[in-house]
């Protein structure tokens, strides 16, 4: 099926369209909203400023496509690959990426506000000035990934492997709202990262290996590092 077909259907009210092969195709600036895309290999399309929002691309493969300001708000995405795609600026606010693959995507400027990426696969990812409010990133591995002036604002990132990971400048704040939740890093990896100038006023750090990690001018008012180990830090 071409996608002169699949846009024509879909305009017709057609919304299912699993396993398609849409591979290096061109979608830039294109409404699909809600449409199923389970399993589709979409690797090295153009999807920039696309609607994706509700779609459905569980076990897809977007591997190096370019999602350059795609809206993918609330769009299942558990188990895609998503291997050094292109999501610049793009909108993930209530997504679902658990056990995604987003190794060295880039995510510079992304909202994944409430985004559940349980699980996930970012090692190496660029997630430098995303926001991030109430993301869950519990056990994802994070590893080599570069958060500089990220928004983690009540970020879920127990367990997490962030070994390596830059955090500088990040905002990893508690709000002084009534309903704000801390930062939660229980039990995270964080050996060797740089949080270097990073705010993490009343984060929860109990348990977090904070070995070799990189401490200097970082703000830890308030913060509960409760069985943290800091050696050489």
């Amino acid at each position: 099926m071409n996608l002169d077909v699949i846009l024509q259907q879909y305009a017709a009210g057609a919304r299912d369209f699993p396993r398609l092969n849409l591979r290096e195709a061109v979608l830039t600036n294109l409404t699909l909203k809600g449409a199923n895309l389970q399993g589709a290999d979409l690797r090295q399309a153009l999807l920039g400023k696309t609607d994706l929002s509700q779609c459905s691309l569980q076990e897809a493969n977007l591997s190096e496509a370019i999602l350059w300001g795609t809206n993918l708000s609330e769009a299942n995405l558990r188990g895609a690959a998503l291997r050094e795609a292109d999501l610049s600026e793009a909108q993930l606010t209530h997504a679902s990426l658990e056990g995604a693959n987003l190794c060295k995507a880039t995510l510079s400027g992304a909202i994944l506000n409430q985004a559940n990426l349980a699980g996930a696969n970012l090692i190496e990812a660029d997630l430098r000035s995303t926001s991030s409010r109430r993301t869950n990133l519990q056990g994802a591995s994070l590893k080599g990934a570069d958060l500089s002036y990220g928004q983690l604002n009540e970020a879920v990132l127990r367990g997490a492997d962030l070994t390596g990971t830059r955090f500088c400048r990040a905002n990893l704040r508690r709000g002084v709202e009534r309903d704000c939740l801390p930062v939660d890093l229980t039990g995270a990896d964080l050996r060797g990262a740089d949080l270097s100038y990073a705010d993490c006023t009343g984060a929860i750090l109990r348990e977090a290996d904070l070995r070799g990690a990189d401490l200097t001018g970082t703000i830890l008012e308030a913060a509960d590092l409760e069985g943290a180990r800091l050696e050489d830090a």
